[in-house]
C-alpha cells in the first residue's frame, strides 16, 4: 500500500527540526524524534510518548514513521533469508509508484550480515546479473534504503551491512551517503563505519566522492582483470576501466581502519586460470586489499559456466602466495533463488520464483 503521508524515516536532525518548525512545535522535539527513530526504532508516532499528545496528533496529521514490513520472503535451509520489500520511486512516475527490491539476511555463527539494495533495477547491465535485466526503474529514497534495515525482523541480530544488493550504489550516491551517515552518526544508530561495506563497479567521479566523504569499507566488482573481457561482462568498463579504478584506489590509505576488497565471480574456463591470477596480482601490486572469489549463481537465459572448486582453490592459492589475501566466499541460499534479482523479477512479472529459475532448464 502506497503511504498517504510523508515519512519521518531517513530524515536527519536538521530535517526533523524543519518539520517541527513548520508545525509550530518546540525545536527540541526534533532531538526527541531522532531518538525515537534511530535509538528506539519505533513503528508509530504514538509510541513517541515524551512528546505531548497534542503535538503527536499535529505530527500524525501529515507524517508517519514510514516503516514498511516485507511482503514476501524465501528461507534457506542454511539460515539465509531473502526478503522482498515494497519501495516507492518518485523518479519514475508523476505519481508515487510501488516497486519491489530484495534484501538478504545472512547469519554466520556470531555474525549476521544484511545485503541491502539501493535501486530498483540497475543501469549497469552486467551480463551475469538478473537485476540488470530489469533495466533501471528508479533510485530508492533514503527512507526505502533504511527501511530494509529498520523493518527487518532480525534487525537486533545485525553485525554488518553490505550495499551489494540490487543497483549500483554510486548511481544513487546521495541517498547511500545519507543512510551511511544515519547508521554511523552519534544521533543515529552509532555504528562503526567498519561495519558497513559499499560496493561499486567503478563510476567516474562518484567513486572518488564516496572515498572522500565516507569512512565505510569499499568493495569493487572486478570479475576480470582484462579490459576487453571485462567490457563484455560489464559495460561500465568502457566509462571507467578497472585500471583507472585501481589507480584511484591507490591514492587512499587502506592500511588502518578502512578496508578495500575486490569481488571476483569465477566463470569456468573463462576467468579462473593461472593467467588471470598473474594479471590480478599485477593490477593490485602495492594496493592493500583483499579478493573475494565468488561462485557464479546461474540465472535464466545467460550461458555462462560456473567454476569448479579445484580451479577456484588454485586461483586463491596463487593470489595468497603473491601477497594478496584471498578467500572463497561460501555460497549461501542457493535453494531460495540466491541470484540477485530473481525474486523481485518474479514479483514484477507475477511469476512464481521457482518457475522463473527453471525457465532455462524447461526449454
Amino acid at each position: 500500500m502506497i503511504p498517504q503521508k510523508k515519512r519521518l524515516l531517513g530524515l536527519t536532525p536538521t530535517e526533523l527540526k524543519a518539520v517541527v518548525g513548520s508545525l509550530g512545535m518546540p525545536a527540541f522535539t526534533a532531538r526527541q524524534m531522532a531518538q525515537w527513530l534511530y535509538e528506539k526504532h519505533v513503528k508509530s508516532i504514538d509510541e513517541m510518548t515524551n512528546i505531548s499528545k497534542q503535538n503527536r496528533e499535529r505530527l500524525s496529521a501529515e507524517y508517519e514513521v514510514g516503516a514498511l514490513a516485507p511482503i514476501d520472503c524465501q528461507r534457506s535451509k542454511d539460515g539465509t533469508i531473502k526478503y522482498l520489500f515494497p519501495v516507492f520511486c518518485d523518479s519514475i512516475a508523476k505519481n508515487t509508484t510501488e516497486r519491489f527490491v530484495e534484501t538478504v539476511f545472512i547469519p554466520d555463527k556470531d555474525r549476521a550480515t544484511l545485503c541491502v539494495s539501493c535501486q530498483v533495477g540497475c543501469k549497469m547491465n552486467c551480463l551475469f546479473c538478473q537485476t540488470g535485466k530489469q533495466g533501471w526503474q528508479g533510485d530508492l529514497t533514503p527512507a526505502d534504503i533504511l527501511n530494509q534495515i529498520y523493518a527487518l525482523p532480525e534487525v537486533d541480530r545485525l553485525t554488518n551491512i553490505v550495499f551489494m544488493g540490487q543497483g549500483e550504489p554510486m548511481d544513487n550516491l546521495d541517498a547511500v551517503l545519507k543512510v551511511c551517515n544515519i547508521m554511523t552518526a552519534d544521533w543515529g544508530w552509532q555504528w562503526s563505519p567498519k561495519r558497513i561495506t559499499v560496493s561499486s563497479v567503478g563510476v567516474r567521479n562518484k567513486l572518488k566522492r564516496f572515498l572522500d566523504e565516507s569512512d565505510c569499507h569499499v568493495a569493487i566488482s572486478m570479475h576480470s582483470p582484462l579490459h576487453e573481457q571485462r567490457l563484455q561482462l560489464m559495460p561500465a568498463e568502457k566509462a571507467m576501466p578497472i585500471e583507472e579504478t585501481i589507480a584511484l584506489l591507490k591514492q587512499y590509505d587502506f592500511t588502518h581502519q578502512r578496508r578495500c576488497s575486490f569481488e571476483y565471480i569465477c566463470f569456468g574456463g573463462l576467468n579462473d586460470s593461472p593467467m588471470y591470477g598473474r594479471e590480478i596480482a599485477k593490477l593490485l601490486e602495492e594496493l592493500e586489499c583483499r579478493v573475494n572469489l565468488i561462485r557464479f549463481h546461474e540465472i535464466p537465459n545467460v550461458d555462462l559456466p560456473g567454476s569448479d572448486e579445484t580451479r577456484m582453490e588454485a586461483l586463491r592459492d596463487y593470489l595468497t602466495h603473491h601477497g594478496i589475501t584471498t578467500t572463497i566466499r561460501a555460497s549461501r541460499g542457493q535453494d531460495i533463488f540466491a541470484a540477485c534479482g530473481l525474486l523481485s523479477t518474479a514479483k514484477q512479472q507475477n511469476l512464481d520464483a521457482s518457475k522463473l529459475r527453471n525457465i532455462e532448464t524447461s526449454k
